[in-house]
């Protein structure tokens, strides 16, 4: 049974946080009321995921990141945010930090955040010894109108990702994670052509979204996902069949702006793993590219 720390100094958002975790009636949620107190908790029996408020006494969430991070890197951290903390959680998204989720919005979204994560973790260990043997690869999907095909394509490419050094366990979810919102980029701004608009709040876009999916001449629109893997580097084209998307509509202020407008988290993580993102052929193909991360031990001296 998969096993979820919660960690916040406040005991009303730890029960709300845990209430929400323990509706599934298939996970084990534990408590910490701050970062020490997670870290010996952590030692003395590792969750599968941790669930962090940002700003603590003592150890704030970004420093429970790095920690964890350098110490037991396969167990991804999601953090809780409050309204003013957007600038020190995207630098947490940097650290290492596999997502963040609105204190404002838990009760929506905390509880697939935290699945979505457990799946990825578990379709990780699947087929690693195979995908570490993997020198190079490179296929290509063209998927019709439907987002149900995104979860499977991301877990084949998160398997391939074993041959590209990336430092860790955490961070292979993190790219894997970071596909999966350029898919919804791609479908819903570029097949659907939702607008990047700050007046459309959550339910605005879900109802664009789900109406646009069934009408013309959207719903006969599919997505060219290309990947291409080597051990030097992860580069992923997806072409749309859209107007195209205009990244200029994205607000300076995204990190702060995506508090109050979830859909908008989707760019926060993209930007923050990936080393390059790119909008090309007037906004219709988006590529992404990942380096390999090499350590002392990896780099190969050229005379």
């Amino acid at each position: 049974m998969p096993t979820v720390l919660v960690v916040d100094d406040s005991a009303t958002d730890r029960g709300l946080a845990g209430g929400l975790l323990a509706k599934d009636d298939d996970t084990t949620v534990t408590f910490a009321s701050n970062g020490r107190e997670a870290m010996t908790s952590v030692e003395s029996a590792r969750p599968d995921v941790i669930v962090c408020d940002l700003q603590m006494p003592e150890m704030n969430g970004l420093e429970l990141v790095e920690l964890m991070r350098q110490n037991y890197p396969s167990v991804p951290v999601i953090l809780m945010t409050a309204r003013g903390s957007e600038e020190i959680a995207s630098e947490a998204l940097r650290k290492g930090a596999a997502g963040y989720v609105p204190k404002v919005a838990l009760g929506q979204n905390l509880r697939p955040a935290v699945r979505r994560l457990m799946a990825d973790a578990e379709a990780d260990r699947l087929h690693s010894r195979l995908m570490h043997s993997l020198v190079q690869d490179e296929c290509e999907f063209h998927l019709h109108n439907d987002p149900e095909l995104f979860d499977p394509l991301v877990g084949h490419v998160q398997q391939m990702l074993r041959c590209l050094p990336l430092g860790s366990e955490a961070e292979r979810l993190r790219v894997s994670i970071a596909l999966r919102n350029a898919l919804w980029i791609a479908h819903a701004h570029g097949n659907l052509e939702v607008p990047i608009s700050l007046e459309m709040d959550d339910d605005a876009f879900l109802a664009a979204v789900g109406q646009r999916s069934g009408a013309d001449p959207w719903q006969d629109r599919s997505l060219s996902v290309r990947v291409s893997l080597s051990r030097d580097e992860f580069v992923v084209d997806l072409s749309h069949e859209g107007s195209g998307i205009d990244i200029s509509s994205l607000p300076v202020n995204l990190q702060e702006e995506a508090v109050d407008h979830a859909w908008l988290g989707r760019c926060v993580l993209l930007s923050s793993v990936m080393d390059d993102v790119a909008c090309e052929e007037q906004g219709r193909t988006l590529r992404l590219l990942r380096k390999a991360v090499l350590d002392d031990e990896d780099h190969i001296e050229l005379g």
